[in-house]
């Protein structure tokens, strides 16, 4: 099945604008390096008016009843269903990843929204009780206009988290779309314009991201910022809410560990590990990254692990038994090549992989390094691409510190059969997500964030929803 790529435009007050007079930015095919469309870059006038937009929406959207809200995010879930193969392919195109993991995203995004339309409902205060003659009541109200900035890698399943969010909450978003992958965006508004969202409530805005937050964090209008990305970025936009006294959810850089001890079954370990790091060419936040194998299985499981990567079938996404697709852009394939070269220079074994592969697009091997040295670059600088790095240890409370020790606690995964060192591992692992004998964290009902430098604040679940709330407290006595 053949896509014409779409017309890329911007959504501004209830309206689609295209490039007439302005700059744009090429879309390229990661998988040929083609282009395939060019993206209009707002203009600080589009920015005003999208501002203007929203704050003239949000008295209305913040007093429409939350079930009413709810019935339009459904109506956008469905929606979105209704159009999963053509907007998984359209991901697919823009960012290289397999068909069949574009397919899970968009659904995941689906799911994402239709869960806040119901959770919408459940923004509870409560009442306190207090002297005699006075009643305490705790409301919780939407916080205002968000700015939600999101990125390249899951250009359905992040937004959908902010936009569900903010707008099951009673708060109107504009949202900043990955330049790289903008179609799922643009195709996920439509929807949720199409399914009744008034005019305002969501604008979609794209161009220099630097200027753009700039701008939007800057002005008064906006009340609460949300941004998933590097920890690098995070701290500039953190700074900016900072200066504006502004509240931001951010998820930011990871660098998991994986810890495997020696009462699992190595085959079956290997096979989840495989799929988990390589899914999305290991452009994950929460990608396993260092595994640290207990010495007794070592030797095998690396060699397992490094037959198994060698097997992966790598290519274009949309092509059919596509395990592993290009990564997103030329950044990160010169990035991958650095980390590769620092990591042969610094002694770490190649077991397999390695190097670019022959052929047009960003394709790149996925590659094992094993016996891994602490001065590696890579080993305390998120990789964001295909590299897995295997270390051997023998105790547990020193692998533990070893886990914790970098300024990151996005995610982190152990596999072992012992019920009571499963519980020790869940009190003393430093991260904001813990996957036990499973590397699926991820669900509607369930906080996405982490810890440290990987930011604070969550997305997903009712601390979701929360996270575009303020509290008010009303004291009321009948008597003066």
């Amino acid at each position: 099945m053949s896509i014409e790529h779409p017309d890329l435009k911007l959504y501004i007050d209830g309206q689609w604008i295209g490039g007439e007079g302005r700059d744009t930015i090429p879309v390229v095919d990661p998988a040929t390096g083609q282009p395939m469309g060019e993206l209009p870059s707002a203009t600080p006038a589009d920015l005003d008016r999208a501002l203007q937009s929203a704050a003239a929406a949000w008295p209305g959207w913040s007093a429409t009843p939350a079930v009413e809200r709810g019935r339009i995010l459904r109506r956008a879930a469905e929606l979105m269903r209704g159009r999963r193969d053509r907007i998984a392919r359209l991901l697919t195109r823009e960012e290289g990843k397999p068909l069949a993991e574009a397919l899970i995203e968009v659904d995941g995004a689906a799911a994402h929204i239709e869960w806040m339309a119901e959770e919408g409902r459940r923004g509870y205060g409560r009442i306190v009780g207090g002297p005699a003659g006075i009643r305490q009541n705790v409301l919780k109200r939407p916080i205002g206009v968000a700015a939600a900035f999101s990125p390249w890698n899951f250009p359905a399943t992040t937004p959908a988290r902010k936009l569900g969010a903010s707008l099951a909450a009673g708060c109107c978003c504009i949202l900043k779309a990955p330049e790289e992958a903008p179609a799922t965006a643009i195709e996920m508004v439509r929807a949720f314009a199409e399914a009744g969202a008034p005019r305002g409530v969501i604008n979609l805005v794209c161009g220099v991201p630097a200027e753009i937050s700039r701008h939007l964090i800057a002005s008064p209008v906006v009340r609460k910022v949300s941004f998933t990305g590097s920890t690098a970025v995070g701290r500039q936009l953190a700074g900016l809410a900072a200066a504006a006294v502004k509240p931001i959810t951010m998820e930011l850089g990871g660098h998991a560990p994986v810890l495997v001890f020696d009462d699992i079954d190595v085959d079956a370990v290997v096979r989840l590990c495989i799929a988990s790091k390589y899914r999305n060419a290991g452009q994950v936040c929460v990608s396993p990254t260092r595994f640290y194998v207990h010495e007794r299985i070592y030797e095998r499981f690396a060699g397992a692990f490094a037959q198994a990567a060698s097997a992966l079938k790598i290519g274009p996404g949309l092509d059919e038994g596509t395990q592993m697709g290009p990564l997103a852009n030329t950044r990160r394939l010169a990035a991958i090549e650095n980390a590769v070269a620092d990591l042969k220079y610094a002694g770490a074994r190649l077991i397999a992989g390695g190097e670019r592969l022959d052929r047009a697009g960003n394709f790149f091997a996925p590659t094992v390094f094993s016996d891994v040295p602490a001065q590696a670059r890579a080993m305390r600088e998120e990789p964001f691409g295909p590299i897995a790095l295997l270390l051997p240890f023998r105790d547990e409370e020193a692998v533990i510190e070893q886990a914790n020790a970098l300024p990151y606690g996005l995610a982190a995964y152990a596999f072992t059969g012992d019920g009571s060192r499963q519980l020790r591992l869940s009190e003393r692992m430093d991260t904001g997500m813990l996957g036990l004998n499973t590397f699926f964290i991820n669900g509607p009902e369930t906080p996405w964030g982490g810890v440290k430098e990987s930011g604070y604040g969550s997305e997903g679940a009712t601390e979701g929803l929360e996270a575009y709330q303020t509290t008010r407290l009303v004291v009321q006595t009948s008597s003066f």
